[in-house]
């Protein structure tokens, strides 16, 4: 939680945006649920409580979720009436038909998502392994799209190179920029086709149980790769 935190100040300040929006960033939870029934509190799990009791089920708040997805659920184990209020859209958990659930957003966190799983809340999920995975770029093309444009284009391309400065890929290599995917949702529907489903059950040996009698979510199961990078590409870039 810590190193995305501070990661969050330096983007904030290389876009010269720390004065606008340095307040309205907080701190998550700095641990694991470690069961259903009790939350982790956090600045960000109680702001997020309070905000979403603001919104209505006729006009609910979209939550976006990128990570382990331990402050949403303690804030619905906080104020449980916000799960009518609330649209959770979660990059995490593998694809529904994929042979173990263990993907690092979900195993390390199988109380919180069986929470939000199971709490009724409209929920979109990006499945990571079968769906999202597909979401690759290459470093030739980070580099011939952004490179020079502004000191957010080339803070994000020397980040990426940085994490892949590692012998095992040393020349060509591609890498999954998963969290942008959870975002294109919300911006635009035909960046990626999606279908109801019944909720699954996260189980704690990293599986998912089936029961179709429980109420609807909605999944994703395939992603336009290209018009998404195009879109990200063209906002970066622009002045």
């Amino acid at each position: 939680m810590e190193k995305s935190f501070c990661e969050i100040g330096r983007v904030l300040d290389v876009m010269g945006l720390s004065q606008e929006y340095g307040a309205k960033v907080f701190k998550g939870s700095d641990r694991f649920l470690e069961n259903e029934s009790e939350p982790v509190d956090s600045p960000a799990a109680r702001h997020l409580a309070e905000l979403a009791m603001q919104y209505t089920p006729e006009s609910p708040l979209y939550v976006i979720a990128i990570g382990a997805i331990s402050n949403v659920a303690s804030a619905i184990l906080m104020q449980p009436e916000i799960a009518r209020r609330i649209v959770i859209v979660w990059l995490g958990g593998n694809a529904h038909h994929w042979p173990h659930n263990r993907e690092f957003n979900a195993y390390q966190d199988v109380a919180a998502m069986r929470i939000v799983f199971g709490c009724g809340a409209r929920f979109v999920q990006l499945p990571a392994m079968g769906v999202v995975s597909a979401f690759t770029i290459s470093g030739v093309e980070l580099e011939k799209y952004l490179k020079g444009h502004n000191r957010l284009c080339d803070y994000l391309l020397e980040t990426v190179f940085h994490e892949m400065e590692d012998p095992e890929h040393i020349g060509l290599w591609t890498r999954i920029i998963w969290d942008v995917t959870a975002v294109a949702w919300l911006l635009d529907e035909g960046f990626m086709l999606a279908r109801p489903v019944s909720a699954p059950i996260p189980q704690y040996d990293n599986t998912y149980a089936f029961d179709r009698s429980r109420h609807t979510m909605t999944c994703v199961f395939q992603v336009n790769r290209d018009s998404i990078y195009r879109d990200l590409f063209r906002k970066l870039t622009q002045d």
